[in-house]
Order: C-alpha cells, then structure tokens, then sequence
C-alpha cells in the first residue's frame, strides 16, 4: 500500500466529520485570535491532500472510528474532495503565514472566515463548494474528463436521482 495517495470513493460521512472540526476549529481561531492553530490546520489539510487519512490523525479519526457509528457509508467520488482538501491546505497555509510571519492578523483571519464558512456549508449542509468548482472547471474543460470518470456526468446523475426520488415519493 503506497502512503501518497487519496482515498476514490470517500465516506462522505467521514468528509463532513473532517469539515465539522475544521469548521469548529476556525470559529476558535476567529473568537480568541490563537492563530497558532492555523499550524496543524494546514498540516492536516495538507496530509490529507498527500496521503488520504494515512497521515491525518483527523482524517484517520473521522474515516475509521466516527463515520462507521453514523450508519451505512455514502460514498462521493475522491478527486473533487482532494481538491476541496487543497484549497483548504492553500487557505490555512497563506493565514498561516501572513498571520504569524508577517503579522497581518486581519488578513489572516478574512482568510480563516472564509474557511469556516465553506467548512460549516460542508459540515451542515452537505455541500462542497470545491468540489462545486472541481465540477464547473470539469465542465469548462480545464479538468480533464478522465481525472474522475464518476464525476465526468455528475449534473446529469444527480438530476436523474432527483426525477427518481420525485417518482419514488409521488406513489
């Protein structure tokens, strides 16, 4: 088994577990100004973008001890959530050091906003803005189709599944 690597499918349980603690995480670091917890922020953003779970105590965490006591699996397709993981590792690393190198707090912390916001639509709602803009730069063809095959239709997938639900429910 390789350590570099990202998990295809994912739990996406597990994902909305790791959003939940990143997004609780940034509310802490925007109440008490500790931007020193923008260090293993980025480290387990960045883990997770190079490893999966492998070197993510979170990510480990959420995949094998959370996600199973939350029920039966749902899995969404890995490349548009390692995406999601890398703008996150951008975020984190940039408040980081614009906030602890450079001093420039209020930058940081815009930053830190910003990712508690999308961490807590992740978390609650169940929506993945990067995964969002994985999907639109699929479509415009700055992705290529074959670097995730599940999401290459995933607007028409996901519309079916709607019609189906709509059937399921209507009888």
């Amino acid at each position: 088994m390789s350590l570099i690597g990202f998990p295809n499918p994912v739990n996406e349980k597990a994902a909305r577990t790791v959003a939940a603690v990143v997004a609780i995480t940034s509310i802490v670091i925007l109440a008490t100004g500790w931007l020193w917890l923008l260090i293993p922020l980025a480290y387990g953003f960045w883990a997770r973008v190079l490893t999966g779970p492998k070197l993510s105590p979170l990510g480990a965490l959420s995949m094998k001890v959370i996600a199973p006591r939350l029920g039966e699996p749902v899995y969404t397709p890995g490349p548009p959530k390692r995406f999601a993981q890398g703008i996150g590792a951008a975020l984190t690393t940039v408040a980081a050091i614009t906030g602890l190198a450079f001093g420039w707090t209020g930058f940081a912390l815009v930053l830190v906003a910003i990712l508690a916001v999308f961490a807590t639509l992740e978390s609650v709602f169940g929506f993945c803005a990067g995964c969002f803009v994985f999907g639109q730069l699929m479509k415009i063809g700055v992705i290529p189709a074959d670097v995730c095959e599940e999401c290459n239709n995933i607007w028409a997938r996901r519309d079916r599944l709607a019609a189906e639900a709509a059937e399921a429910t209507s009888h």
